[in-house]
C-alpha cells in the first residue's frame, strides 16, 4: 500500500489518534478523523461526529482504524464488518479482554497464560476478607474500563481496605510482582502477528512512580527494552495463546512484568497504548498503512516492521488538577516553538487560540542519537510550551538510562 493513496478513517480524539493520523499522513494517505482534535485538523480532515458507522457510510473509507477502547467494547468492529467496511480492531467478544479485569484474569487462568496469583470478588465485604490472603503491597483493580486509572497498589492494610471500598464492588485482587513493567504490543490478523517495538509507560502522576495512577504520563521506545529471547518467550507464552483462543484481530497490548521467572501479564488491552503510540509512531520506519490493511483483510504477510535506530521519548503534559478534578480553558503557548512533534490530546480551539480541554493535554515527542539525547530533546521541547497549571514528570525514561548506564538526564530533564 506504500505507493497507493487510500482513504483511511481514524476513530478517536486523543493523542494516540493524532499520532496514528500523523504517521499515515506522512505516508501520503488521505486521513479522516472522527471526531479528531485541533492537532489532527492540521494533518487530516476532522468529522465532528461519534456516529462512526454513519460517518463511514458517507465517507466510504478504504480502511478504518479504531484508537480508543470504548468503541471497541461497544462493538464498532462488528458493526463495520456487518456493513462491509474493512476495519482494524477486535470484535466485541474479544474486546472483553480489556472490558473486564475479571474476565481477563479468568481467561489467562484457563489458557495457562502466566500472570500474578489473584482472586476475583463481587462485593466489598468479600474484597475486604480476601485481603487476608495477600502480603503487602497488594494490587487492587476495578473490574471495568477505567481509562488506565482503575488500579491501586496498596502498601498497607489501611490503604488496601480504602482501595477495595473506593474501587469496588467487583474487583480483582492480586499479588504484587517484582520486576520491570514493559508494554508489548502486536498487530494481529486473527492468526498471524507482527510485534511492535517494546515500550515502557509511566503510569503514576509523580516522579519516581509516586502518587495516583493516571492514563500514562510518558513513554519511551528503545530497541533494547526487550531482548530477542524475551520477545520469543512473550510471543510463545502470552500472545499466541491469546490470539489462538480468541481469533484476535487488531492491536493486542500485553502489559508485562518482567520477573526473574519470565514475563507475567499484568493486563491485556485491545488497542494501541497511549502514550506508547506517540513514541512508536515516531520511531516507525515502514509501511504502516500496508500492515493495517493486512490485519483488516486477514492477510498480514509482513513478518517484521522496520524501526529507526534512534530511540524516541514522549512526555505527557497534563492540566491542573489531573488526575483528579481537572481545570480546563487554560490557553496554551509555544506549540509552534517546540521544534518537535506535539500530539494533541486534551485540547480545543478557544477564543484566543488552542486551550486545554482535558486531563492529559499534549504528548511532546522527540528522538535522538541514543536515549539520553532523545530525553534531552524532548524535555527541551517541553520547556518551550506553557499554560497555567501545566504539570509533567521529569523522569521519563530514567529507568532506561540507568539500566544501560547511559549519561544521566541533563538539566532540562531533572
Amino acid at each position: 500500500m506504500k505507493d497507493l493513496t487510500v482513504k483511511i478513517l481514524v476513530i478517536g480524539s486523543g493523542g494516540r489518534e493524532h499520532a496514528i493520523s500523523w504517521r499515515l499522513a506522512k505516508e501520503g494517505q488521505q486521513v479522516f478523523c472522527a471526531p479528531g482534535n485541533p492537532g489532527t485538523a492540521q494533518i487530516a480532515t476532522n468529522i465532528a461526529t461519534v456516529d462512526y458507522l454513519a460517518a463511514a457510510k458517507t465517507l466510504q473509507p478504504d480502511l478504518t482504524v479504531v484508537g480508543p477502547e470504548a468503541p471497541l467494547v461497544a462493538g464498532v468492529v462488528d458493526q463495520f464488518r456487518a456493513a462491509g467496511f474493512p476495519i482494524v480492531g477486535p470484535t466485541q467478544e474479544a474486546a472483553r479482554l480489556e472490558a473486564s479485569k475479571i474476565y481477563s484474569k479468568d481467561f489467562m487462568h484457563r489458557t495457562g497464560i502466566p500472570t500474578a496469583r489473584f482472586v476475583r470478588v463481587d462485593t466489598v465485604a468479600d474484597g475486604l476478607a480476601a485481603l487476608d490472603g495477600f502480603e503487602f503491597p497488594v494490587v487492587i483493580k476495578a473490574d471495568g474500563l477505567a481509562a488506565g486509572k482503575g488500579v491501586i497498589i496498596a502498601q498497607t492494610s489501611t490503604e488496601a481496605k480504602q482501595a477495595v471500598q473506593s474501587l469496588g464492588p467487583r474487583l480483582v485482587i492480586e499479588e504484587f510482582l517484582q520486576g520491570e513493567e514493559v508494554s508489548f504490543i502486536v498487530l494481529s490478523d486473527g492468526k498471524n502477528v507482527v510485534a511492535l517495538e517494546a515500550t515502557q509507560d509511566h503510569k503514576a502522576i509523580g516522579d519516581g512512580d509516586t502518587g495516583p495512577n493516571t492514563g500514562g504520563m510518558g513513554a519511551y521506545c528503545d530497541g533494547r527494552i526487550l531482548t530477542q529471547n524475551d520477545i520469543g518467550i512473550a510471543l510463545d507464552t502470552v500472545i499466541y495463546p491469546a490470539v489462538r483462543a480468541t481469533g484476535f484481530t487488531g492491536f493486542l497490548y500485553a502489559g508485562l512484568m518482567m520477573t526473574s521467572s519470565g514475563p507475567r501479564v499484568l493486563e491485556f488491552n485491545v488497542r494501541l497504548g497511549d502514550p506508547e503510540t506517540q513514541a512508536l509512531m515516531h520511531r516507525l520506519d515502514d509501511d504502516f498503512a500496508g500492515a493495517l490493511a493486512g490485519a483488516a483483510s486477514g492477510q498480514l504477510a509482513t513478518t517484521a516492521l522496520r524501526w529507526k535506530p534512534d530511540p524516541s521519548v514522549c512526555v505527557v503534559v497534563a492540566a491542573h488538577g489531573y488526575p483528579g478534578t481537572v481545570r480546563t480553558g487554560d490557553q496554551i503557548h509555544g506549540l509552534e516553538a517546540a521544534g518537535t512533534e506535539v500530539f494533541h490530546a486534551g485540547t480545543r480551539i478557544g477564543s484566543n487560540g488552542i486551550e486545554t480541554s482535558g486531563g492529559r493535554v499534549l504528548g511532546v515527542t522527540a528522538s535522538g542519537h541514543g536515549l539520553a539525547e532523545a530525553v534531552a530533546n524532548t524535555y527541551s521541547a517541553v520547556g518551550r510550551i506553557h499554560f497555567d497549571g501545566m504539570q509533567y514528570r521529569r523522569d521519563i525514561a530514567k529507568k532506561g538510562l540507568k539500566r544501560w548506564n547511559t549519561d544521566t538526564i541533563g538539566a532540562s530533564g531533572t
